[in-house]
């Protein structure tokens, strides 16, 4: 399926959100994303797929918003499918605890 870059935010944002939710709901520590594998495998399916609608936006539209760094969130995306097992969880543990948050206030202005 074709989505505009409208829509792609959306799915951007509904894709934080539930994450974020998911961690905070469930007093999930950074220290749990270091040490329990399924949680692991549990935050990276919205990464996944926030980095992917990411690297879908057109250029016109990443240059318009270029406050938000989009070549990192789909670069983190391409490191997570192509190199998951050199995955340095400590990074992703700042990502889901520190960026994501971030990310949804910036995403809640474009829609």
């Amino acid at each position: 399926m074709r989505y505009s870059d409208e829509q792609r935010i959306k799915r951007i944002y509904e894709n934080a959100i539930k994450l974020h939710e998911y961690i905070v709901c469930n007093n999930i520590s950074k220290g749990d994303l270091l040490t329990d594998v399924p949680l692991q495998w549990l935050v990276t399916t919205p990464l996944y797929n926030i980095g992917e609608h990411v690297y879908n936006l057109s250029s016109g539209y990443k240059e318009a918003h270029s406050e938000v760094q989009w070549s990192m969130i789909s670069g983190l995306r391409h490191r997570l499918v192509h190199d998951y097992d050199g995955t340095n969880w400590n990074i992703i543990a700042d990502v889901v605890f520190e960026e994501i948050p971030l990310l949804i206030k910036e995403l809640k202005k474009f829609l």
